[in-house]
């Protein structure tokens, strides 16, 4: 990062956090009934204290926990959660952590690249947030380690609240025969918890998405406004912004990691499963499909394919119709950059390090010839406790809209439960035997 660029973004956080710690310190108070806040300690309640957690019943019966803490490069961590539907008599284990990888940020132009975690602050950019930012929820105040304002350290940054989704769910039983013209349906809602992180002129939302069938959806969403200090992309690698073809702004990419490391069940010997589809056409004939397991027994760089996609499936639990819960990686749209190693994959599944910690410009020394990306450490290790790191890019090729506030532009993906329940956990009473084959009687 030139330095200009270095000292804008730490004077802009220093202000933030100076504004507010004006505020007070003290964690923010449970929000009103319905919305998302810390709940009192129970038998089934997260294992960290109230400041650190968030517990939310959502429509349908569903109640997602987890504890939370603020780290000084990867800024929030999620630990230890877990998801009750109605119907288990205890919370279901899913994930012992779940946190921000990298954000690698690489200019067409090949004038700069930053590692926004690891380089550049992003944790010590944490943003307070008005209350208009998190309706119906709770704001927590956040204590940024290593703060560059270490006498303000404090930030009320971190929102946990419930949005409407839309439909969960909807099926018509019109079109079987001898049956009313029923319509079952269920208007969702979502825990979201995110908070927003300022690097230089970008300002960066980062999600975590909860819904009552289990799915989770990770996501960052960038935004603020484009640097006045890029508009020099003469090259022809650019976009004119601004009257006429004066003014190019610099295309660049933000290729943004996931550090997961499942803890399914309660425990972290978890298996990885990959599945290959493929489909034959024979002439006249209607083409068939064939799809394959291949049991990922050691260290990984996947590649996305048409018809692939990976899971990771527990070593000890099973759904109350004796199938091995599992939760499905469902990547969003990707643009892959091919300029560095550690970019040229979707997913990696590496053996547990507690060093490996970031998927690029990794700040803990593993070690003489560890290599300090992902990439590096896919050496054939056999997968006992495996970490799935998910990469998903995106290419900015600026546009007028883009001035001034930037919309938003999302890149992300979901973790879909498959198995983890015998049947869909918002299944409405009246459908509840339809488990399995139920053609009797229509």
């Amino acid at each position: 990062m030139p330095e200009s660029r270095l000292r804008r973004a730490r004077a802009r956080v220093a202000a933030a956090i100076g504004a507010s710690a004006l505020l007070g310190t003290v964690a923010v108070a449970a929000g009103p009934v319905g919305t998302a806040q810390a709940a009192p300690q129970s038998p089934a309640a997260a294992d960290c204290s109230a400041p650190y957690r968030i517990e939310q019943k959502l429509d349908g019966g569903t109640t997602w926990r987890m504890c939370w803490h603020y780290e000084s490069n990867a800024g929030l961590v999620l630990d230890k959660v877990s998801y009750q539907p109605k119907g288990e008599s205890a919370p279901i284990k899913v994930l012992t952590s779940a946190k921000l990888g990298q954000i690698h940020v690489p200019y067409d132009d090949g004038s700069n690249e930053y590692d926004d975690l690891t380089g550049q602050g992003f944790a010590q950019g944490l943003q307070q947030l008005d209350p208009a930012e998190c309706p119906g929820g709770t704001i927590k105040t956040v204590r940024v380690p290593g703060a560059w304002d270490p006498e303000h350290p404090n930030v009320k940054g971190l929102c946990a609240t419930t949005r409407a989704r839309g439909h969960a769910y909807r099926m018509g039983t019109g079109g079987f025969s001898g049956e009313d013209n029923k319509v079952y349906q269920l208007q969702g809602k979502d825990l979201l918890v995110y908070t927003v992180n300022q690097v230089g002129w970008y300002e960066y939302i980062t999600e975590w998405r909860f819904a009552g069938d289990g799915t989770m959806t990770m996501q960052v969403g960038a935004t603020g406004t484009l640097s006045p200090m890029d508009y020099d992309a003469g090259d022809g690698r650019g976009w004119p912004i601004g009257k006429g073809a004066k003014d190019y702004a610099t295309s660049h990419a933000h290729n943004v990691f996931w550090r997961l490391n499942f803890g399914l069940d309660g425990s972290s010997k978890n298996k990885i499963e990959q599945y290959d589809s493929k489909t034959t056409a024979t002439s006249g004939r209607i083409p068939k499909t064939k799809t394959t397991r291949t049991k990922v027994t050691k260290e990984l760089a996947g590649d996305a394919a048409a018809a692939r996609w990976w899971r990771v499936v527990s070593s000890v639990g099973k759904n109350k119709d004796g199938h091995p819960r599992s939760y499905e990686i469902v990547p969003g749209h990707t643009t892959k950059y091919q300029g560095r190693s550690y970019t040229k994959h979707d997913v990696y599944f590496t053996e547990y390090k507690k060093c490996e910690q970031f998927a690029s410009n990794n700040l803990r020394n593993c070690g003489a010839g560890a290599g300090k990306s992902v990439d590096k450490w896919v050496n054939g290790q056999t997968l006992k406790h495996p970490i799935a790191w998910v990469n998903i890019g995106f290419h900015h090729i600026a546009r007028d809209e883009d001035q001034e506030p930037m919309p938003l532009h999302w890149q992300g993906f979901q973790l879909s439960p498959r198995d983890v329940t015998a049947m869909n956990p918002l299944t409405p009473p009246a459908l509840s035997g339809h488990n399995g084959h139920t053609e009797e009687g229509r």
